[in-house]
Formats: structure tokens, sequence, C-alpha cells
């Protein structure tokens, strides 16, 4: 198999594909964090106008930046996000490389994924009919994108993903999300003094968290978990609210709705008195593997054409931008970023050797593609 180390995409060696990387990973832009997102996006959008000849469009929806760039009549998006899960200073240093790894906040998810979906396009003699969009609330749910990204697919035939590939393989299905947050209403009192006159929130909660676990069925891959617990507001006063945050992964609609009515079931008045209220719904649907088939034949062929080894795929939990365009019946093939671990962790990190094999990769899936 061929060795990446000394090839180029688009006249780039691995130097400069690390070094735009490196561009925009300094950037910390966690999801909350405007002015971050803001600058990350205006810092793409000159790395789209150096590689691609003309600039993108940046524009703000719904709070949060954007940037699109479009040659002709979109045919192929490419769909990218800018934000990462890292609050400011999470990386000491922010940037390290080791080798071939190199590790900073995003890189693996996504941030190196976006420089290989620009240079791929950067390959192309041809590149009508390519949308490069990139959002920045991908992490916490797409509330604010999610319309400009399902209508943008709606537009195309093809979507890529270029979040980070699992082991080294594409992502064929992915479990769908769902998000929800419960809310106990009890009643304060002088723990010491009275405690018998007040409902305690975080004892009736917790009730609750050990029913919701139950919920869940391992054997077709739903999970039904706790996450955050807040309760309480003093050492000496008997909690009168509590919060629970839920999370729900399956890998198929009916399970989904399965669990988003045993959860809105828990809502009520308990017999202490606490009354439970229930926010939430599924965020996104899984991605069927239906949806991928196509798309990853492409890329299997074009794999064996550049000189690659045997492409893999995998069905995975996290969920992606990717589940909203399988769910408008476009095809849709996720994966296609950096390779390397560490999604969310501490070790996150990508193979530097991975930047200029998978953007070929990818280049290559857009020739077949556009014929």
């Amino acid at each position: 198999m061929k060795n990446w180390a000394n090839e180029k995409v688009a006249g780039l060696s691995q130097g400069e594909a690390v070094a735009l990387v490196e561009r925009i990973v300094r950037i910390e832009s966690p999801t909350e964090d405007i002015d971050g997102c803001n600058t990350v996006i205006a810092e793409a959008d000159k790395i789209v106008t150096e590689l691609l000849g003309k600039p993108g469009e940046v524009k703000t929806v719904k709070g949060h930046p954007t940037l699109s760039w479009k040659s002709g009549k979109p045919r192929i998006l490419l769909l990218c996000h800018l934000d990462t899960v890292w609050p400011k200073g999470s990386f000491k240093p922010i940037w390290s490389v080791e080798g071939d790894v190199i590790r900073a906040p995003g890189i693996y998810d996504m941030k190196a994924g976006f420089i290989q979906a620009v240079m791929a396009t950067a390959a192309l003699e041809n590149r009508d009919g390519i949308h490069i969009l990139a959002t920045a609330d991908e992490e916490s749910g797409s509330a604010a994108s999610r319309e400009l990204i399902e209508t943008s697919a709606k537009e195309c035939e093809y979507v890529l993903v270029f979040e980070s590939a699992i082991n080294g393989k594409v992502k064929t299905a992915r479990k769908g999300t769902s998000m929800y947050h419960l809310h106990v209403a009890g009643r304060a009192a002088h723990a010491g003094l009275e405690p018998e006159k007040g409902i305690n929130a975080m004892v009736a909660l917790a009730s609750l968290v050990e029913k919701i676990p139950s919920i869940a069925r391992s054997e077709v891959g739903t999970s039904v978990v706790p996450t955050t617990f807040h309760a309480g507001t003093t050492l000496n006063t008997v909690p009168a609210e509590a919060e629970l945050a839920v999370d729900v992964r399956a890998f198929t609609r009916a399970e989904q709705e399965r669990v988003d009515t045993a959860i809105k079931a828990l809502a009520g008045t308990l017999p202490s008195g606490a009354i439970v209220t229930v926010k939430g719904e599924i965020n996104r649907p899984a991605l069927d593997p239906k949806m991928s088939k196509e798309l990853f034949d492409v890329a299997s062929e074009a794999a064996k054409a550049i000189g690659m080894e045997k492409l893999e795929d995998a069905a995975v939990g996290g969920a992606s931008d990717g589940n909203f365009t399988a769910a408008l019946g476009v095809p849709t093939l996720d994966g296609l970023g950096a390779v390397g671990d560490g999604a969310h962790a501490a070790h996150e990190h990508i193979s530097a050797i991975s930047l200029i094999e998978r953007s070929a990769l990818v280049a290559e899936m857009l020739r077949r593609l556009s014929k």
C-alpha cells in the first residue's frame, strides 16, 4: 500500500496540512462561546479563500455563526462543524506534536475533518456542485443550524460528513439521540427544626433515578443514562427543587419513541406531594445503514483506486448532523474526517499522516460522484 508521508493533495504536503489544522485548533471554540465560534469561522473562511480561490458566505443563524461555500448548483454537501466540547484552557499546552500524534482541543472532533474537506475540494479539477457547510453548534444538538443543514441537504444528491473516523473506519450507522430534563418541585423547610414540613425534592427525584435506567434495552442497543443531578441550596435546608438530565441513544425510531413515552410518563405528582415535570424530546433520528450503503461502496472503490488499505465501516453510538440528512432520505456517509482517537476525552488526538490519505480519499470520491 502507498506510503502517504511524502504525498500531496491539492499541492499541499503533510506539513502544510498540519499547519492549516493548527490555525483553527489554536482558536478555542466551545459551543457556548460565541466570540470563539465567530473567530474560528472567520479563520476557516480565510483558509477556504486561500485554497479555493474565493471566500464563502459567513452568516449568523439564530445566534450562531455558519460558513457556506458553494460552486455552481449544489449536488454534494460536505458537512462539518467547528465548535468543540472543550472549555477554554482545557488543554495545556493547547497544541503538541509527538511523531505522528497531534493533540489539541477539538482536533479529532472535528476540526481536522474540516481541513480535509477543503483540501479534497481544492484537489478537484472541476469543483462545480460542491457545497461546504461548517456550523458551530453541533455539540449542543444543532438547534440553531438544523434548519440550514436540512435545507442544504435537500438541495443535494449526497451528503459527506467529516466527523472523525472510528479506528480508521467510516460510520455507516449511528444511534439516534434524545435529551430530557426532569424537574422536581418540592417544598423548602429548615432541615433541623422542622424537616417534616418540607417536601424533599432530592429524595423524590432520587426515587426516579432508580427507575430510569430500567427503560433501556441493551439487547437492541438502547441506552438510557442519567447524566447530571442538581439539588439543594444550603446544608440546613430541605431541597425545594431538583433537576436531572437524561441521555438516550437508540438505533431505531421505534425505540426512541418507546423511551420518549416512558420518560414522559414519569411526569405528575408523587405520593410525597412533589411535582415532576419533564422537558425534552427526540433530537436526532437514527442514521439507517441503508442510507450509507451506496456511498460506502463508492468510498471502498475510491480507497482501492488511490492505494489505501481496505476501507472498513462501523455502527456507532454517537450522533451527528448526518443523522438529520439521512432522515431526509439523502444518501449520507459519515466518519470521513480525521483518523485518531479520544473524542470528548483528554487524550484527543489525530494521526498527521492520515490528513493526506483521507483528503485524497474524499477527492477521489468527489470525482466519482460528480460524473
